[in-house]
């Protein structure tokens, strides 16, 4: 018979995120899908931080969470100021 410890178990956080470039790309896709203005709902997301701008098509709302709100906006940045 196997014994069981009784020490805590220390497992590393699952790091699964995409590229933040990729996520939003691809959130912006599931909302014209949807019918809305990428810019505007993602622009309403990043100020507000309310996450119903972002619909639940194809996952949408999950994959932008997965990022906090100030690496969106450090990407988005980055981008913008690439071609200045």
């Amino acid at each position: 018979m196997s014994k069981v410890s009784q020490e805590t178990m220390m497992f590393p956080p699952v790091t699964d995120k995409k590229d933040v470039a990729a996520t939003i790309k691809e959130v912006a896709v599931a909302l014209q899908e949807k019918g809305y203005k990428p810019i505007d709902q993602l622009a309403g997301y990043l100020l507000s931080g309310d996450p119903t701008y972002i619909t639940s098509f194809k996952d949408a709302r999950t994959k932008i969470r997965g990022f906090e709100r100030y690496e969106l906006l450090e990407e988005l940045l980055k981008e913008y100021l690439k071609g200045k």
